[in-house]
């Protein structure tokens, strides 16, 4: 989705001077690379759409963790590489007489169209929100059943929780004011503890867990913070300094087995310390 339309809508059609005719020559020779992979390569040869899938995901999860890295070139390695997938399954398409590349690319302009009445049509917008908000009307009128009928199941459960929340705020199901959302926080804590307490079975402990990390995850999506983004920031601040402790536990020629808990947590302060 994109920001309100401009006013001035022309200056869409003339951005910085590019070299168009480069771009279309070189998806044309992708698309004449994996023709001639389908043919003369054993491996390309054998692959189908079930075998490329976890290659997929994993090709994903190699453009994200560029993009929380802020490279730009690696950015543009691996969007390559996802380019590469797209192509391949077009050409299993093709080869099963389902679609090729030119239905794949004529139905995403058509939608793109269809969804953006403010930029194509005469539709006026407010801001983003309103934009996201027309986004999900506009689905719904194309016979989605539900609006959470477009998250994917196996997507990662905060990843989830988020487009979820996201997906009803669409439609109006949203908190108004912040505190509302984190007394929602507070009063499911206050249901996990109570829980923990009475030792109740742990699929009831389980289940308050969940309430609490969603509750979490919609907190975050209010104060505009991406929880898989800050978690997955966490994530590597912890192997950092655990690393660091590693490291330190070596120079000393100690095994962490042999250390205390105090002398670990002093190394893990130090190793705080270095990131300021």
């Amino acid at each position: 989705m994109c920001l309100p339309a401009n006013p001035h809508r022309s200056e869409w059609f003339s951005p910085k001077p590019i070299n168009m005719q480069r771009k279309l020559d070189e998806f044309r020779r992708l698309l004449e690379i994996m023709d001639r992979l389908r043919v003369e390569c054993p491996w390309d040869r054998k692959q189908t759409n079930e075998t490329l899938r976890y290659l997929t995901i994993e090709e994903m999860y190699e453009l994200g963790d560029a993009v929380l890295e802020k490279n730009d070139q690696e950015i543009m390695k691996e969007l390559g590489d996802i380019m590469l997938h797209i192509v391949f399954y077009a050409k299993i398409g093709s080869e099963k007489g389902a679609f090729d590349m030119g239905d794949v690319l004529h139905n995403i302009n058509e939608k793109l169209i269809r969804r953006h009445p403010h930029v194509f049509g005469e539709t006026v917008v407010a801001d983003d929100e309103e934009v996201k908000a027309n986004w999900e009307k506009i689905k719904m009128g194309e016979g989605r059943k539900s609006v959470l009928e477009g998250v994917p199941k196996g997507l990662p459960a905060v990843v989830k929780a988020f487009r979820m929340q996201e997906k009803v705020k669409g439609v109006g199901f949203e908190w108004e004011r912040t505190e509302q959302v984190w007394d929602k926080v507070k009063e499911e804590l206050q249901e996990l503890n109570e829980e923990v307490i009475a030792m109740a079975p742990i699929e009831k402990v389980e289940d308050e867990f969940g309430d609490v990390l969603f509750a979490l995850v919609n907190y975050a999506r209010f104060i505009g913070v991406n929880p898989e983004n800050a978690l997955e920031r966490t994530n590597k601040k912890f192997i950092q300094r655990f690393t660091y402790i590693e490291e330190q536990a070596l120079k000393l020629g100690k095994s962490m087995h042999d250390m205390t808990l105090g002398e670990m947590d002093a190394i893990w302060n130090e190793a705080k310390k270095r990131e300021k």
